[in-house]
């Protein structure tokens, strides 16, 4: 067997872990007890030694279809066969928000017409496949597992089911058979950390957890204030966030995947499901522009214990990244008894650039924090002062060679995205001192900020190019600059962007589709390619609204959206094919795709009126 297609896939989850849902029934990507915990099912990296909980049709051919139960994190995967239509439903009903082992998975069968027979196949791999686990039937259900965690298996009955079912057990692992006919469900529970055995359940308490599950994502749904256009689309993206939301911490991993390639066959798999203070600092800054803040408390509370436990690297006051808990160790090892996505090795966990200096995530912070204080956020006085202390660190260290927001490991260089969000960095803390008489140097700050600005201006602008470059000593395009006017930097008109932009329109930008850099023209320490980068290419619609090529930026972003998924959901990167690829669904792209979108149409909206 292969693995599914990266982009085939759904994603469920509880706020504190998350699941891949197959559009073929079968879950093959699931952490347990958290984002970051060692995988049960992995078969999406290995087919073979992965793990996986298949439910689907037996004894028959049939076609399937996939949607999400509207407004929610559900998904529902439809069977269509000669013998009637099928349904299996999967959520995971809301964890508290206090971090714990206890974490379920509901399925639910439905035969919708006609008489079907369902088949179930339980084989998880615990520890990324390198533990055994034993296997214990009962009458109710089955304990799967080894000495560190457990599943529990719960099986929906009704009094007059004795006939409907057979369970059989093969070698560690569990199948079973249920024939519905029409209108009937059944379904199971799996469940970490159950406080008891096996126990019957009735079809009355799934149905009970499906619609709590349907409310909890519905009301907070309706905070949302955005009532623009593409606004299924931009729904869709920050219920995405939300589900990457670690909710005992606030953390928000990259990706709730590690390991998928950036290129078929390629060495670039590297492990998303950490909380970068960059991505997590995009997704608050996007969900406030839908009128949620709460998260951005939460993310500001998050970040707040990160400088205050003076854990950075190398003195820094914040590492590039963190595990979900706010822990910075994230050794990186290779799993080499995976063969990895469609052969696509080495399979990584942990990620090796934890403590790269990467710059620019100053900027982001301090960028997001504004922007929520701005929406209502109070900022405490403990919290001012860590602003301060790492202010003040950035004014001591901030011109010097680094890592860049690409990780790249081909050496430090003085990146030019970095400088200018240096420059945000300074000018969002100055703001913030001057907007409530906050004690603060500001003259200092100010004498940095201004210092940032004069030597992009007078080393980052290539005269040759006629663009801003990727770094002071190349003429190589990066399209992280595309955020130069989104942050204030530069006016979107300004000679010196316009020509930018029209730059990275004949190098960087294949229709809609932008790469972040020419890896050929700028070494970036690994092998092989990578397709085009999906934040990059949302990050272009906004580029082009602010230029004012409003019909430009309309049509690309047009363009991006025959890129998602059957559900909406998008990875890391398109491919050449048009293929989705790398981590998924990556935060990068969907905070991507609600900035694209409230910019773009906030400035279809103005121009329509003024227009009448």
């Amino acid at each position: 067997m292969t693995e599914t297609a990266i982009a085939d896939h759904g994603l469920i989850g509880d706020l504190q872990t998350a699941a891949l849902v197959t559009t073929d029934g079968s879950v093959d990507w699931f952490c347990c007890p958290r984002f970051d915990s060692p995988s049960v099912f992995g078969a999406l990296l290995d087919d073979d030694r992965g793990g996986h909980f298949r439910i689907r049709p037996s004894g028959t051919s049939y076609t399937t279809k996939q949607v999400y139960y509207p407004d929610t994190a559900v998904v529902v995967t439809r069977f269509f066969s000669a013998d009637g239509l099928g349904e299996v439903v999967d959520f995971m009903p809301p964890a508290s928000t206090v971090a714990t082992d206890n974490h379920r998975l509901v399925r639910m069968v439905h035969c919708v017409r006609g008489r079907m027979q369902f088949e179930f196949d339980l084989a998880p791999r615990f520890d990324y496949g390198r533990q055994e686990h034993t296997l214990q039937l009962t009458d109710a259900g089955a304990v799967l597992g080894t000495d560190d965690l457990s599943l529990t298996l719960h099986v929906v009955r009704e009094p007059d089911d004795e006939r409907r079912s057979q369970v059989h057990v093969a070698g560690q692992d569990l199948q079973m058979t249920l024939e519905l006919r029409a209108g009937e469900m059944r379904g199971v529970l799996l469940e970490s950390g159950s406080p008891g055995p096996p126990r019957t359940i009735r079809l009355a308490e799934i149905r009970s957890m499906f619609d709590e599950t349907v409310r909890y994502w519905r009301d907070w749904l309706s905070g949302s204030t955005y009532r623009g256009r593409w606004r299924e689309a931009v729904q869709r993206s920050a219920i995405t966030l939300k589900l990457m939301t670690y909710a005992p911490t606030g953390g928000l991993v990259a990706a709730p995947t590690a390991g998928l390639p950036e290129q078929i066959g390629g060495e670039r798999n590297w492990d998303y499901r950490y909380t970068w203070v960059r991505d997590a600092s995009f997704s608050v800054h996007a969900l406030l522009r839908l009128g949620m803040v709460g998260e951005a408390e939460q993310f500001a509370a998050w970040l707040g214990d990160r400088v205050r436990q003076r854990a950075g690297a190398n003195g820094n006051p914040l590492n590039i990244m963190y595990r979900i808990d706010g822990s910075p160790d994230l050794k990186e090892e290779v799993l080499d008894h995976w063969r990895g996505y469609r052969g696509s090795a080495p399979v990584r966990i942990g990620n090796g650039a934890a403590d790269q200096l990467q710059l620019d995530i100053y900027g982001e912070a301090l960028d997001s924090i504004y922007a929520a204080e701005a929406a209502g956020l109070a900022v405490t006085h403990r919290g001012w002062s860590a602003i301060c202390r790492v202010v003040n660190w950035l004014a001591d260290h901030w011109d010097q060679p680094e890592e860049g927001i690409w990780e790249t490991r081909g050496g430090r260089q003085p990146f030019t995205y970095g400088r200018v969000m240096t420059w945000v960095a300074f000018d969002r803390a100055i703001r913030m001192a001057r907007a409530h008489a906050r004690p603060a140097e500001v003259e200092r700050w100010t004498a940095e900020r201004d210092r940032v600005y004069s030597q992009v201006m007078d080393r980052g602008f290539h005269a040759e190019r006629q663009a801003f470059v990727q770094h002071y000593d190349t003429d190589v395009l990066d399209s992280a600059l595309l955020r130069m006017p989104m942050v204030g930097f530069v006016d979107g008109r300004d000679p010196l962007w316009t020509a930018t932009l029209a730059a990275m329109d004949t190098e960087l930008v294949t229709d809609s589709l932008v790469y972040r850099y020419n890896p050929q023209a700028s070494p970036d320490g690994l092998r092989g390619e990578e397709g085009t980068f999906s934040l990059c290419s949302f990050a272009y619609v906004d580029a082009l609204v602010r230029a004012r090529r409003l019909d430009d930026a309309r049509l690309a972003f047009e363009k991006m959206l025959t890129y998602a998924n059957h559900l909406g959901l998008y990875s890391e990167e398109i491919a050449l094919t048009g293929e989705q690829i790398g981590n998924f669904p990556q935060a990068f792209t969907h905070l991507a795709l609600i900035d694209a979108a409230v910019g773009l149409d906030t400035a279809l909206t103005a121009r329509d009126r003024q227009h009448g």
